[in-house]
């Protein structure tokens, strides 16, 4: 039997079902967030550009931190936990919140959380699998991980509809699927034992990171390029809005974005395996351009839909790629690590995306924002024509 079709463990299904449950709770968060902080709190769209982008980019940073921790003490489930954790403390900070300043605290604690979650709990899933199930795995996990992105969404739609526009009611109920989060991670998920040797003492160190590899650092400026075009989901949400979608079903965006994204992740997974990497990368480079073309000329809800499913359809097909592309060029006495460093790139380019998005959208408008992400998107693909994934067809 082919080992990339066999079943997956169940930790696998586990650290899949964690994320599921929190990504509900995210985004339900998510969904109706920017409108929160642009009605009711006040903020302008470049203030909710920086706060996205310095959210964002304290994850990452935090990644580097933790997953170079993982590496060092031969743990990574009780990091990923910590993780975890925090993420399901920040949840009720949101509805509580009376100004801007603190909406930005919340979402640095959650992303604090994220930060240190992020890199082990993905140098776990690579340890719980042999290199021939790694596609799947990950593909797995973002598919799973992508139903929580739409079913959050969803949920923000009914409630929205059941508590008659009440966001902060609405915010309250993202508390439950956070904290049911914490306990699969905590009880579903047995971290595997370390081979002899694969620690390393102190993993960021100029030796280790050169250990790395030519190959990976290029996957890492891919990984940025792509970034830097695929600013926060936020303005997703308020690109609907700008077109006139009532506020019951704003969060259709991101519900139409995750049904796309989770239904795409899994068989790309698969793909990868079967050594199609080049190409997955190639098809989701052209679909965000196309996804940006269309947000860009958007006029009506129906079109923003579509550049939301585009948008969806580009996520599906690099996301769950880019983490099996790190962890096949990475050692495992360095995955931590690696995932952690790649974490940085990606958040770094976030921050600078959001921001510019921010100011693009104030100054020019939306058609401006989207565009400059078709722009950058092609540089990416430049950056695509120097890698060379080995297996690939």
């Amino acid at each position: 039997m082919n080992r990339s079709r066999a079943a997956l463990p169940s930790g696998v299904w586990a650290l899949g079902v964690c994320s599921l449950l929190m990504d509900v709770s995210s985004e339900l968060i998510h969904s109706v967030l920017p409108i929160f902080m642009t009605t009711v709190l006040g903020a302008s769209l470049l203030t909710v550009g920086i706060v996205e982008g310095i959210a964002e980019a304290t994850a990452a940073a935090l990644k580097v931190f933790s997953g170079a921790l993982s590496d060092a003490l031969g743990k990574r489930k009780r990091l990923a936990v910590l993780g975890y954790g925090l993420g399901a403390l920040s949840k009720p900070l949101f509805p509580l919140a009376g100004t801007v300043a603190w909406v930005a605290a919340a979402r640095f604690l959650d992303r604090v959380g994220k930060g240190i979650r992020g890199a082990p709990r993905d140098a776990l899933l690579a340890d719980l699998v042999p290199a021939s199930q790694r596609g799947a795995a990950f593909g797995l996990r973002q598919s799973l991980d992508s139903v929580g992105a739409f079913l959050g969404p969803l949920a923000a739609v009914a409630l929205l509809a059941l508590l008659a526009g009440d966001l902060r009611a609405t915010l309250w109920i993202a508390v439950v699927p956070a904290i049911a989060a914490v306990l699969v991670l905590a009880f579903g998920v047995r971290e595997p034992a370390r081979a002899a040797g694969a620690r390393v003492r102190s993993p960021i160190r100029r030796t280790e990171l050169g250990a790395l590899g030519r190959r990976y650092w290029l996957i890492v400026a891919l990984g940025a390029a792509l970034t830097l075009a695929r600013f926060s989901e936020a303005f997703l949400v308020l690109r609907a809005e700008s077109v006139g979608l009532a506020l019951l079903w704003v969060p259709m965006v991101m519900i139409v974005m995750n049904v796309v994204y989770a239904a795409v992740s899994y068989p790309a997974g698969l793909a990868a395996d079967a050594g199609h990497r080049r190409a997955l990368l190639g098809w989701g480079l052209a679909a965000l351009v196309a996804a940006d073309v269309v947000l860009a000329l958007a006029a009506s809800p129906a079109a923003v839909m579509a550049g939301t499913a585009l948008w969806g359809l580009h996520m599906g097909l690099t996301q769950g790629l880019l983490a099996f592309l790190v962890a096949e060029a990475s050692p495992e006495a360095l995955r931590g690590t690696a995932f952690g460093v790649f974490g940085l790139a990606t958040g770094v380019s976030l921050l600078a995306a959001s921001t510019l998005a921010g100011v693009l959208w104030s100054a020019l408008g939306p058609g401006a924002t989207f565009a400059a992400g078709a722009a950058f998107t092609t540089i990416a693909g430049v950056g695509l024509l120097a890698l060379r994934p080995r297996a690939d067809s």
